[in-house]
């Protein structure tokens, strides 16, 4: 069984000698099928699943001459086979090769993004309930808005990856696709039904059609998937940066004994991980840009993908892989200051309750507009002069015409605003 987040796992598949390995599992399936169908003898089929050897360092060697690495490995793996080698890539051109071991790659390493999926999303549940009441500030624009929880983001966060989640099961579905239709796409030289069998022994589905290539569409809605689950991680980042800033500080990235945050200034704690990862992001974004250029090939193919790809399939299923891995230890290690928290609620005096008093002064039976006016004032007053909004408020004569002091008094009330926290609670997590 994989292990969750290694990254030896994901590096495994990306490895040259896995390239080899993976190509070789699709010409021994091929060489089944052939037999199957009689288009080679039962006993060169057998006899290649025990004598095919993959010698990296010979087929580099050939590829020197070649300059095909393909046509190298097949030379070299025909080589190990005796008489039998002429029956390997039998009927076959690179690209039936190349596209659906590709496929198997691309399905393994969803499998391990999936699984880190997971366990991030385990983490944000955890959080999302530990601090389900915990009262901060909410902000619009950088600048105070209304109260929320800290837990509300975390479920906001929760929700995300499961959309992405979903997003990734359907790339997986998408990208789990071989071929084995020739140089063309016209099975000029084999059947259909030799495609058809290689794809089942292999757990991959035959391409309805396609031309020498698995088209790219595919790979590119693989990758894009990939640059959005990175996008939800540098949201998640970029908002604990903004929480670290020494004028914020309600949450921080654990800091470890031992640790420097700078090489200059001792006092330092910086949200390096956090940045790390927004930083990373923008690679998976640049790559899955790539991948959609490669859409549009001459005619039945070129290789202009080829190139890109031998960069951008590895490079985005390996960062993405320590991203997630990364994110969760950062979830699960978070530092939070409720006290900081409140403090900063309170820095805004009140003001936080301005559209509570708005509505009740509407209910009253005033227009929106001079509703908007009378607390607009008042709230001025107290960004410009200081002192606190319900005070304000409450010595406010032409407010007082319409409310009276006990009515006011219920309407600053934190309770008001997060009174529907367990149904959002509820529409998240089902509980």
């Amino acid at each position: 069984m994989i292990p969750r987040y290694s990254r030896e796992a994901m590096a495994r598949i990306w490895s040259e000698e896995n390239k080899f390995t993976s190509w070789l599992k699709v010409e021994l399936a091929a060489m089944e099928a052939l037999a199957e169908h009689g288009f080679i003898p039962q006993e060169a089929a057998n006899k290649a699943k025990i004598l095919a050897v993959i010698d990296v360092a010979r087929i580099e060697e050939i590829e020197k001459q070649t300059h095909h690495d393909v046509a190298a490995f097949v030379d070299q793996v025909s080589s190990t086979l005796g008489d039998y080698g002429r029956y390997f890539h039998f009927g076959l051109t690179s690209s039936d090769i190349l596209d659906t071991a590709l496929a198997l790659r691309l399905k393994e390493s969803a499998g391990l993004l999936l699984n880190g999926l997971d366990d991030l999303l385990a983490a944000l549940k955890d959080q999302a309930h530990r601090y389900r009441d915990a009262v901060m500030v909410g902000r619009t624009h950088g600048v105070h808005a209304e109260p929320v929880t800290l837990g509300l983001k975390f479920a906001l966060w929760y929700a995300e990856f499961q959309r992405q989640r979903t997003r990734l099961e359907q790339a997986k579905e998408t990208v789990s696709v071989g071929k084995l239709s020739g140089a063309v796409g016209t099975f000029a030289h084999l059947p259909p039904a030799v495609e058809e069998s290689v794809c089942k022994r292999l757990g991959l589905k035959p391409a309805p059609i396609s031309t020498q290539i698995i088209q790219r569409d595919r790979h590119a809605a693989y990758l894009t998937t990939l640059a959005l689950i990175g996008g939800s991680i540098e949201k998640v980042a970029l908002e604990i940066r903004h929480l670290q800033r020494t004028e914020v500080r309600e949450a921080e990235e654990f800091f470890a004994a031992g640790q420097k945050g700078s090489s200059a200034m001792p006092h330092k704690r910086n949200p390096v991980l956090s940045e790390n990862l927004c930083g990373l992001a923008r690679i998976v974004r640049a790559n899955a840009l790539a991948a959609l250029e490669n859409i549009p090939l001459w005619h039945e193919r070129d290789i202009s993908h080829s190139s890109a790809e031998r960069v951008i399939f590895p490079d985005s299923n390996i960062l993405l892989d320590f991203m997630l891995a990364r994110l969760t230890g950062l979830v699960k290690n978070l530092l939070i200051y409720p006290e900081q928290m409140q403090a900063n609620l309170n820095l805004s005096r009140g003001l936080v309750f301005s559209q509570t008093l708005l509505l009740a002064l509407v209910q009253k039976g005033l227009s929106r507009d001079e509703a908007y006016r009378l607390v607009q004032r008042v709230a001025m007053q107290v960004w410009q002069e200081g002192g606190n909004f319900p005070d304000a408020v409450a010595k406010d004569a032409d407010i007082g015409k319409h409310l009276s002091a006990a009515e006011l008094g219920k309407l600053f009330d934190l309770k008001h605003h997060l009174r529907h926290v367990e149904d959002l609670f509820r529409r998240v997590f089902g509980e």
